[in-house]
């Protein structure tokens, strides 16, 4: 399966505790990079966040954005400290007896005190399992996005392959004409100086030029090169960089092609080829 290394993903749960929302955003990059950015009361799940996409995202730079939200104030119970409370009103009253005329104290003067409120304490462990069950599901979705837009790059990398096919079977079905051609070009040359050279060595430089133009060579590891770029295409793991590597061959023989190209037309097809190797590099640099 073909995977590009570029896509994004949403995903968030209301829980008991709050709101979590996961952002996954993915780019391509030589290497895998993980950037987690975590709440501070849930930065201790670094760690593993970075073991949960480093089993699934091998290459490219992924940036994790959680966002926590906790259930506001108002949908929580309100509770009180009974002991903080009970004090507060044995020593309100010691108080009363101190004072002359003293105003009366009632139940939300002893709320405001610091404490009586008490607020519940979040259990960020459970939190936590939450967030990396909710990350699971994110991932799920950043590998579909990311495994539909491989499908899409593999498609144009294979057009392009049955293309460059193309210009290879075009120029091998041209070679034999253009071959003749050299060697009729070079004996009616050579015929003017016949009285200056043998026989023999007109043959020998006859056979070294038809020699230096004969590209059967370089269509042979064209073919060859065009046929491993679909086996890779086929398989079910990162293929990216063994990709990347075979757009170096491919160029490599199209230029040879070029630089011993005796005709227009085969100067034409290197030109081609050369194209068609350039879109495919683009897209291989997306390829995870």
């Amino acid at each position: 399966m073909i995977r590009s290394m570029t896509g994004f993903a949403r995903r968030e749960d209301s829980t008991d505790d709050g709101l979590l929302v996961w952002e996954l955003r993915s780019v391509n990059h030589r290497f895998s990079e993980v950037s987690p950015r975590l709440p501070e009361d849930l930065r201790s799940l670094e760690p593993v966040v970075r073991e949960h996409v480093g089993k699934r995202i091998k290459r490219g730079k992924l940036d994790a954005t959680l966002r926590f939200q906790p259930v506001p104030q108002a949908d929580q119970p309100l509770q009180i400290d009974r002991e903080l409370a009970t004090k507060l009103s044995h020593v309100s009253r010691e108080i009363d007896g101190l004072l002359y005329n003293a105003a009366p104290v009632n139940a939300f003067d002893v709320l405001r005190w610091p404490g009586v409120l008490v607020t519940p304490e979040q259990d960020f462990a459970r939190i936590g399992e939450a967030a990396l069950a909710l990350l699971d599901a994110a991932l799920d979705e950043l590998m579909a996005n990311r495994e539909r837009e491989g499908e899409q790059l593999k498609a144009i990398i294979e057009q392009r392959c049955t293309a460059m096919e193309g210009q290879v079977a075009a120029v091998r079905k041209r070679l034999p004409e253009v071959l003749q051609a050299v060697r009729e070009r070079l004996q009616a040359r050579l015929s003017e100086l016949a009285g200056e050279l043998d026989n023999d060595r007109v043959e020998q430089e006859i056979a070294l030029l038809a020699n230096k133009a004969d590209v059967d060579e370089e269509l042979d590891r064209l073919d060859t090169h065009i046929t491993e770029v679909r086996r890779v295409l086929a398989q079910d793991e990162p293929v990216g960089r063994r990709l990347d590597f075979l757009m170096q061959e491919l160029n490599r023989e199209a230029n040879t092609l070029g630089s011993k190209s005796v005709d227009a037309e085969l100067t034409q097809a290197s030109v081609e080829l050369k194209v068609l190797i350039e879109q495919m590099r683009e897209q291989v640099q997306n390829i995870e």
